[in-house]
C-alpha cells in the first residue's frame, strides 16, 4: 500500500506537472527551432510572443465571460485562443515587413538579426505592459480536476490522493494535436515541403521556384500560433505574468539546443528532457520517501538537491553540457 501510495506522490508532484510543463516547453521550442530553421536565427523575442498572444486570449476571455459564454468544465481560454493567434499572426507578419525584411534584403549576419530580436523583444514586453498591466492574472475557469482528489481516495482507499488538474490534461491534449498537425503539414503539404526544402538549402529551393515571401510569411505564422498556444497553456496551468515569458526563453533554447536546433522532432524531445530535469532535481523527495523509508532514515531535510528557484541553473547547466559533448544535439541540428 504504501508503495502505492508513493507511486500516486510520484505521479503528483512529478510526473503529471515534468509532462505539462514539457508539452508547454516543448511547443516554445518548436517555434524557436522553425523561425532558426527557416529564418537561420535565434529569435530572442519568441518569449515575449508568447506573453503578446497570451495576453490577447486573456482579454478575448474576459469578453466571453462577460457575455457569458464559456466552454463548460474546460477552460474559457480555449475558445479565446484561435482570436489571440489571429492578433499576434497579424503582429508579427507586420514586424517582419517593418523590421526584419529589410536586414534579410541586406543579407546582415545571423548575429545582427539577433539583436534586432531583442530590440523587438523590449517593444513588445512594453506593449503587453500596457496592454494588460504588470499584476499576476488567474484566467482557468471551468472544472478545476480532470480526477477529484476526494472520488480517487473513496474508491482506492489511498492516503495520497491523485489530483490531475484539467489544465495540465488540455495542455497535453493540445500538445498531442498541434505536434501532429505540424508534423501532417511539414510532411504532406506543398507548403510544408516548401518550408522543408527551403531550411535545407535556400540556393536550390530558389532554383525550384520556391516563393521565399511566401516561406517567410508562414513560418512566422506557424511560430506565431505555437507561442500563443504554448503561452495560453502555461498561463492557464500556473499564472500569466507579463515577465514570466522572458525567463522561459532560456528553458525553451535548451530544449531546441538539447534536442538538436532545427529539428522539430529534437525540439519536442528536449523540452520533454528539460522539464522532467527542472522538475526532478527541484522537487522535494520527502514527500514520496516518507512512504518508502523508515522514519529515522529521513531525517530533517526535504531531501530536495536545489531550490525551485533554482530551476533556470539545471536548464542551463545542461544547455552548457549539451554545447561542448554534442553540439549538434540528440538529433543532429545545425
Amino acid at each position: 500500500m504504501d508503495i502505492l501510495n508513493a507511486f500516486v506522490a510520484f505521479l503528483n508532484f512529478v510526473f503529471v506537472p515534468g509532462l505539462a510543463y514539457g508539452s508547454q516547453l516543448a511547443l516554445g521550442a518548436l517555434g524557436v527551432t522553425l523561425i532558426f530553421g527557416v529564418l537561420r536565427f535565434s529569435n530572442f523575442a519568441h518569449g515575449d510572443t508568447m506573453a503578446f498572444g497570451t495576453a490577447f486570449v486573456i482579454l478575448f476571455t474576459w469578453l466571453f465571460q462577460s457575455w457569458g459564454i464559456s466552454a463548460g468544465p474546460l477552460p474559457t481560454a480555449l475558445l479565446a485562443l484561435p482570436f489571440g493567434i489571429i492578433v499576434t499572426a497579424l503582429f508579427v507578419l507586420g514586424t517582419d515587413r517593418v523590421v526584419y525584411r529589410f536586414y534579410r534584403k541586406q543579407k546582415a549576419a545571423p548575429i545582427i538579426l539577433v539583436i534586432v530580436s531583442a530590440g523587438v523583444m523590449f517593444v513588445m514586453n512594453g506593449l503587453v505592459r500596457i496592454l494588460i498591466g504588470v499584476e499576476e492574472r488567474n484566467f482557468a475557469d471551468g472544472s478545476r480536476f480532470l480526477l477529484d482528489p476526494k472520488t480517487f481516495k473513496d474508491i482506492t482507499g489511498l492516503a495520497e490522493p491523485l489530483a490531475i488538474k484539467t489544465t495540465a490534461a488540455v495542455t497535453v491534449v493540445v500538445a498531442v494535436i498541434c505536434v501532429a498537425a505540424l508534423f501532417w503539414f511539414l510532411q504532406k503539404t506543398r507548403t510544408g515541403k516548401s518550408m522543408r526544402a527551403f531550411s535545407d538549402n535556400e540556393d536550390l529551393a530558389l532554383l525550384s521556384g520556391i516563393n521565399p515571401d511566401r516561406v517567410v510569411q508562414v513560418t512566422w505564422i506557424i511560430a506565431a500560433a505555437l507561442a500563443v498556444i504554448a503561452g495560453t497553456l502555461y498561463g492557464l496551468d500556473k499564472s500569466f505574468r507579463p515577465f514570466i515569458y522572458f525567463g522561459l526563453l532560456l528553458p525553451m533554447f535548451a530544449a531546441a539546443i538539447v534536442g538538436g536546433l532545427g529539428s522539430p522532432l529534437g525540439a519536442i524531445a528536449g523540452g520533454y528532457i528539460i522539464a522532467f530535469s527542472e522538475v526532478i532535481v527541484t522537487y522535494a523527495w520527502k514527500k514520496v520517501a516518507t512512504y518508502l523509508l523508515p522514519p529515522e532514515w529521513l531525517g530533517d531535510g526535504l531531501l530536495q538537491a536545489l531550490s525551485t528557484d533554482y530551476k533556470v541553473a539545471v536548464s542551463f547547466s545542461i544547455l552548457i553540457i549539451v554545447l561542448l559533448v554534442m553540439p549538434t544535439g540528440l538529433f543532429k541540428g545545425k
